[in-house]
């Protein structure tokens, strides 16, 4: 096969949760086991931070990966969804896995994965660990795909656990409040191996804390340790902030080109993870300003409060359930337009009512449905939205939504896409 076969053969003969959702989800790591134990175990073969959470672990994952590579160290960098090209998911110091080697790892282990029946993400993570491994990477940040304790990833033994926050999603397998997702995040937790968390949240604090007194693990509420406070910012490009450790000046005027206001508390939990971590690895405080200020460049991180086009100003954010929809409901208050034209999709799992009463009323909608099978029907989220007080219309595709939100802007308006990352990754 060459890698267009290999790709349709990994999409269509292995379950996708991406795709299909329920269906693809599996409770319980021993497939994982025992792929893993087949190509001779390659997670044991490098260092590791897991990083887990409901919202903020893929900023969070590539800005610690960007800080490593920063600091000379070979870094891996293993996360999810993709948005254009499945190869987004593996990375070695920013550069995607190449094609040869997806379609290597397929033509040697076809067999097996066909055997044991591997999930697409199952699959994913296996052929990361085994590329990490023969490439002898000094370090992986390795991001968890759903909760923690059943994730495929949690086979690794890392340097560090990390927790960025806890919220609803993914309701039907986590868990139907805080806690028990709290539950199955703190499941990351290893013996005798830092955990950081990066919002302290009263509901699941306890949970993390008695977690890691279970494991002897020390316990991190970056939030408690670390404060970014917001100097200046060159629109559109980069946020200035100082560091406070402890209420002390820890880093002055850190450049970080991650624009969204939610990203303050990204940028605490990624600082207090590394400020554990340089007792291990060699890094110090020019890789870590260098790191975070090339974040985009090193990682090719797409998505986040990510500028898609200047005239007119568009404006694009994969937030997706209720907290990420909050957070970009926050992020719009704060930004000057005349004139929101929003484009809208979603997927069917979602807690969508709760999702459709946050966004703002005064907005131009423009429904659609991303093209995956997940996706909501558009006439189905436009009714929903309309019982909800939102004004729009349906459209055929995101881009076409787009293209005719772009094309009703007058200047001074502002062009903003979301919902998913299914529908970011159409316009990206």
């Amino acid at each position: 096969m060459n890698y267009n076969e290999t790709l349709n053969w990994m999409f269509n003969k292995l379950p996708m949760y991406q795709r299909i959702g329920a269906a693809a989800y599996k409770a319980d790591l021993n497939t994982t086991i025992q792929i893993l134990k087949y190509l001779n175990n390659p997670q044991d073969n490098f260092k590791s931070v897991h990083i887990a959470g409901t919202n903020g672990k893929g900023s969070t994952s590539h800005s610690l990966a960007s800080v490593f590579q920063s600091a000379g160290y070979k870094t891996g960098l293993y996360t999810s969804p993709h948005l254009r090209d499945f190869r987004e998911r593996i990375r070695i110091n920013g550069e995607m896995i190449p094609e040869d080697n997806v379609v290597t790892f397929i033509e040697q282990h076809k067999n097996k994965l066909e055997e044991l029946e591997l999930s697409f993400f199952e699959m994913t993570v296996a052929m990361a660990f085994d590329y990490f491994s023969k490439e002898k990477v000094d370090i992986a940040i390795i991001e968890v795909g759903m909760g923690g304790r059943l994730d495929s990833t949690n086979i690794i033994k890392p340097e560090l656990s990390l927790i960025t926050n806890i919220s609803l999603d993914h309701v039907k397998f986590l868990g139907d409040c805080e806690e028990k997702i709290a539950v199955e995040k703190a499941g990351i937790i290893k013996k005798e191996t830092p955990i950081v968390i990066g919002e302290t949240q009263e509901k699941s604090k306890d949970v993390f804390v008695n977690k890691a007194n279970e494991k002897n693990s020390p316990i991190y509420f970056a939030d408690q340790i670390f404060d970014c406070q917001k100097k200046d910012s060159l629109a559109l490009e980069f946020h200035s902030y100082d560091i406070f450790k402890n209420n002390n000046i820890y880093i002055k005027d850190l450049k970080f080109p991650l624009l969204g206001n939610y990203q303050k508390k990204n940028l605490a939990t990624v600082i207090c993870a590394l400020d554990i971590l340089k007792n291990k690895f060699n890094i110090n405080e020019n890789n870590i300003c260098d790191g975070l200020l090339n974040v985009v460049k090193n990682t090719g991180l797409m998505g986040r409060w990510q500028v898609i086009n200047r005239n007119p100003l568009a404006i694009a954010d994969t937030g997706h359930n209720v907290a990420g929809i909050n957070e970009v409901k926050s992020q719009l208050a704060e930004t000057k337009f005349e004139k929101l034209h929003f484009v809208l999709s979603v997927v069917n799992d979602k807690d969508i009512d709760g999702i459709l009463e946050l966004l703002p009323k005064n907005a131009e909608y423009y429904y659609c449905k991303a093209d995956i099978p997940r996706g909501l029907d558009a006439n189905i989220l436009a009714e929903k939205a309309t019982n909800c007080g939102l004004n729009g219309k349906v459209y055929n595709s995101v881009k076409e939504a787009y293209a005719s939100a772009c094309a009703n802007s007058k200047e001074g308006d502002l062009v903003f896409v979301g919902g998913s990352n299914f529908t970011v990754a159409e316009v990206v």
